[in-house]
């Protein structure tokens, strides 16, 4: 099939990822630092669907557009990529086994929640985290998941990886949403019609990308297991009591920002509706 010629529609289509590629980066890095409850944090929902709800569901695609409509930019919508997950020096099959331990760990509230359990946290750059654990200057690692961490050789520097309870990768990051962000004059500037493509397909792509890593995560999994790598897994017991250290710090964080506020107050009603039921009132009734 011969290629086909580029339309005025694809170039059009082109220049606002171009525009985002060099004047949105700064937002897209810098404001889930501000607000994590775009992104993710510390026993808050820990499954994909949990956050796709939270977006086209709940009214937080539009409260994020709002916020983002403040810098000139249109958030076009989120993008699921993994979990983080921790590779140890020795093991760990309770919360408890964690004091003492000095692990590269996210900063901002990740590490505040850590810390609360002994934890000595470092925030190290990915290419540091190797060489840092074949030294043994720290005794365990998060970063990506299974599949990415395989290829990074984690499994020749460690003989351990830690998860929470069944059906629950990382009760500190279960996911790492990534986001399209399109600069605001580009954006308008699209045919409607074209708009709604790009929206549609971001989703579209969310939803592929997710499941191809999940994949490769399988395939991953099965070679650190041949390896010899054990996999140890924290108990329900365990995220409930990582869960009640991390109210308060999900509190004080949200506080800090009226539109980081904003978005938590969404999170927070889903989190306590039934159909989830990850908190109640009286969990939160100190922080109100």
């Amino acid at each position: 099939m011969a290629a086909r010629a580029s339309t005025d529609a694809d170039k059009k289509l082109v220049r606002p990822v171009a525009v985002c590629l060099d004047e949105s980066a700064g937002l897209d890095n810098a404001y889930p630092a501000r607000c994590p409850e775009l992104s993710s944090y510390p026993a808050g929902p820990d499954q994909p669907h949990q956050w796709d709800t939270l977006f086209y569901a709940m009214g937080m695609l539009e409260k994020t557009r709002e916020i983002y409509r403040k810098f000139g930019l249109f958030y076009v919508g989120p993008i699921q990529h993994d979990a983080n997950i921790i590779h140890s020096k020795r093991p760990v099959s309770s919360l408890d086994d964690l004091k003492g331990m000095k692990i590269r760990l996210p900063g901002g509230m990740v590490a505040e929640v850590f810390q609360e359990f002994g934890v000595s946290t470092v925030s190290l750059p990915g290419s540091d985290i190797f060489p840092a654990l074949e030294k043994g200057t720290i005794d365990a690692a998060d970063y990506v998941g299974p599949a990415v961490n395989w290829e990074l050789g984690f499994s020749q520097v460690t003989d351990y990886i830690l998860f929470g309870p069944p059906g629950v990768m990382s009760i500190y990051q279960p996911v790492d949403l990534m986001d399209l962000t399109v600069n605001m004059r580009a954006w308008n500037n699209l045919d409607p019609k074209l708009q709604t493509l790009v929206e549609e397909q971001v989703a579209n792509y969310s939803m592929r990308h997710y499941l191809t890593i999940q994949k490769r995560n399988v395939e991953a999994m099965e070679k650190f297991k041949a390896a010899g790598d054990t996999v140890s897994r924290l108990s329900q017991e365990d995220l409930q009591r990582f869960r009640k250290a991390a109210i308060p710090v999900w509190f004080r964080w949200a506080n800090k920002d009226d539109d980081a506020r904003a978005i938590f107050d969404i999170h927070l009603k889903y989190l306590m509706n039934d159909t989830v039921g990850y908190i109640t009132e009286e969990d939160i009734a100190a922080y109100r």
